[in-house]
């Protein structure tokens, strides 16, 4: 495997267990910390006899440090979630980290290069509300995503950003998470959530990866929670204005001034059309000033849970994306990765993998 590889597990693996670079090295046998050093930059090669001393020592295995599909050491992930233990973020976290550096492994051996340039927004840790709403506005016109962003939102992260969208069983305490790579980006979204809720958690996390550097998310963050930290502030406003841009919001007319049940009427169909959430197109308008907060918050959440019933009862998507299938579909039929492992990589039976190629109009590699 490469050196880097084997250096980040290595290093890794010493800061998990709370070892410093001379402990580690007094425990392999080196004589001072610069082996270790050297080792963990990836300026000195690890030997076979060493690699196996190393698993020994610190109780590891060697698929640990040589197995390509797993996240260990590289991967940084911002979590949304409801009330979720750290058992369950934790086992999230593997295997998002399988099936991201599945991908990340697998596309360029299938002729599928990761961009060399990242965007990103110009918003620091003095940004304001109103500055992510305005970069927002930008986003959606810049990119064109029309009259119904939420609609392309997905389709211009993976093609325009070079994002990996995939759609994913979290369960109901997780709704998704953003995943930072040196050369790669993630956004993992739980399927089973309402449509205007996983709209929203998308737009949210991709302000967290267009602004990462700048300003750095919380590894996990609670979903609704009062207040927040400066960056889920801004990436909500964010999400809210690329989702709702005031030119989308023109063709509802006014708002203020229409009786309760009238303005419950239109906000849950605005909502439904928009593909957002009644709540949230309710603070949007409060945001732009086009509804009194007053107003907003004497509405029943009941009246508006669901965009008052009328939202989408289609199906969920399908598991992952596309894009995501079609780099397995043809690693699979080059020879890069069997079906076998491909099968346990997804966590499904070979069948539930013919099943998924199926689900997204892609023709089954040979072996199935």
């Amino acid at each position: 495997m490469p050196r880097p590889l084997i250096a980040t597990r290595i290093k890794a693996l010493r800061e998990k267990r709370g070892l410093s670079q001379d402990a580690l090295a007094g425990l392999l046998g080196f004589k001072n910390r610069q082996t270790v050093s050297a080792i963990e930059t990836g300026a000195r090669r690890v030997t076979a006899d060493e690699l196996v001393l190393v698993a020994a020592k610190m109780e590891a295995s060697l698929e640990y440090f040589t197995d390509p599909f797993q996240l260990v050491g590289e991967g940084r992930f911002s979590w949304r979630q409801t009330g979720a233990d750290t058992e369950t973020l934790s086992e999230c976290e593997r295997s998002a980290g399988r099936w991201i550096s599945a991908f990340r492994v697998l596309s360029p051996q299938v002729g599928h290069e990761h961009r060399l340039m990242r965007p990103t927004l110009r918003i620091t840790a003095q940004s304001r509300p109103v500055d992510a709403m305005r970069v927002g506005e930008h986003f959606a016109a810049n990119y064109g995503l029309g009259e119904v962003p939420a609609a392309r939102l997905a389709e211009a992260m993976k093609k325009e950003l070079g994002i990996l969208v995939l759609m994913v069983d979290f369960g109901g305490s997780v709704s998704g998470a953003a995943c930072r790579l040196p050369e790669l980006d993630a956004v993992l979204i739980s399927r089973n959530e309402a449509l205007g809720r996983r709209r929203f958690d998308l737009a949210h996390q991709l302000f967290h990866i267009l602004t990462w550097d700048a300003l750095p998310p919380e590894h996990c963050e609670e979903v609704g929670a009062y207040g927040g930290s400066r960056a889920e502030r801004l990436a909500n406003n964010f999400a809210s204005a690329v989702l709702m841009p005031t030119k989308a919001l023109e063709r509802f007319g006014q708002w203020n001034g229409l009786a309760e049940e009238e303005l419950i009427s239109r906000l849950n169909e605005a909502a439904d059309e928009l593909q957002v959430t009644s709540s949230a197109l309710r603070w949007r308008l409060v945001a732009l000033r086009k509804l009194e907060r007053n107003v907003a918050n004497s509405l029943s959440e009941r009246d508006l849970r669901n965009n008052g019933g009328i939202g989408s009862r289609e199906p969920p998507p399908a598991l992952f994306s596309k894009p995501f299938v079609e780099v397995l579909g043809l690693a699979i039929e080059q020879g890069h990765i069997s079906l076998r492992r491909a099968a346990r990589l997804l966590e499904m039976t070979i069948e539930e993998v013919g099943e998924l190629f199926a689900a997204h109009g892609i023709p089954r590699p040979v072996e199935l």
